[in-house]
């Protein structure tokens, strides 16, 4: 297997392929971050007389520029790895690797996954990519509307012309529509799919998780592969960090907070209703609470428990109960 490690930007891809680990011998190639460029990339690898099936392409998961590149290699064959970037740089630097440029950067990532052999990534389905891309989209319009509403505010409390009101007004409306649609075209797109539209009632079986949180909690599942509860509890960064050291550190376990930032929002919102109206989650936050935690990280455990029971339902295909053990 021969490792290529490729730096992704917007305009282009800078790659370095190992053709002996041992001396760290390597071929560089700059390519577009285009169809045309990955076509380039396939054809320049086969000049180096690497066919797709002996590659291994190691990208970092940063931003959204990489995801055309990741899908038109894995397609054409190759076995594609997406990995954490903070990883590959604590990897750098145990390398000794202080030079920071995007030639070196892919060199760093080809070695990573020739020392280190990361997992495939397996490419979502069509379904699920449209489903993200529809979840984004309303998400966008949603911020929008309530910046539009924030300023129409603030021009309710200023001397501020009627043309500008009206304005206001004007695209006010616009995005109401505009989101009103868009959650319809998300609602009929998980119903043209039965598994989508299977998973979604299984999730909304559970008291705290309603329509927006079960479709988002659906867009990540069926994005991504988690093998365990825990898994999708450490994508999500709701999994606790300890930091102690002999007697002179003490620091308050907290949680990670990696992964997507409105994630974990949507999360918190759902477990405060959660708390109130889920036997599973009352109990935990009421437990946690007794031995000292405080709201809030009774409320982060509560988070967690809910990702936890999310999987559950999923993994058994059964909707939620009240006696439900969780063994994920």
């Amino acid at each position: 297997m021969f490792f290529i490690g490729i730096d992704v930007s917007k305009a282009k891809l800078d790659c370095s392929l190992l053709l002996d680990t041992c001396i760290n011998k390597r071929r560089a190639k700059s390519v577009a971050n285009s169809k045309t460029g990955f076509d380039d990339l396939l054809t320049w690898c086969a000049k180096q007389r690497v066919c797709p099936q002996e590659l291994h392409a190691i990208l970092e998961g940063t931003g959204v520029y990489h995801e055309q590149a990741a899908l038109a290699l894995a397609d054409a064959g190759v076995t594609v790895s997406i990995v954490n970037p903070a990883q590959v740089k604590d990897f750098g630097r145990s390398l000794g690797v202080r030079t920071k440029t995007d030639g070196v950067d892919s060199l760093v990532l080809a070695r990573y996954g020739a020392l280190l052999n990361p997992k495939p990534w397996t490419p979502p389905t069509p379904e699920a990519r449209t489903l993200q891309a529809l979840l984004s989209r309303r998400e966008a319009i949603a911020q929008d509307l309530q910046r539009e509403r924030n300023r129409l505010e603030k021009a309710q409390a200023t001397d501020t012309p009627a043309l500008i009101h009206q304005s206001l007004l004007d695209s006010i409306t616009f995005l109401e529509a505009q989101l009103a649609k868009l959650q319809i075209d998300i609602d009929d797109h998980i119903d043209q799919y039965p598994e989508l539209k299977a998973d979604r009632m299984l999730l909304i079986s559970i008291p705290g998780v309603g329509p927006q949180v079960s479709n988002h909690l659906l867009a990540v599942m069926h994005n991504h592969r988690f093998q365990s509860a825990e898994q999708l509890a450490a994508y999500l960064g709701l999994v606790p960090v300890e930091r102690q050291s002999g007697s002179s550190i003490q620091g308050r376990p907290r949680l990670s907070k990696a992964g997507p930032a409105r994630m974990r929002a949507i999360l918190y919102m759902a477990a405060v209703v959660g708390v109130q109206y889920n036997p599973h989650l009352k109990a935990l936050y009421l437990r946690l609470q007794a031995r000292g935690k405080s709201k809030m990280s009774a409320l982060g455990g509560a988070m967690r428990k809910l990702v936890h029971l999310c999987f559950g339902v999923l993994k058994t295909r059964e909707p939620y109960r009240v006696d439900y053990a969780l063994h994920s």
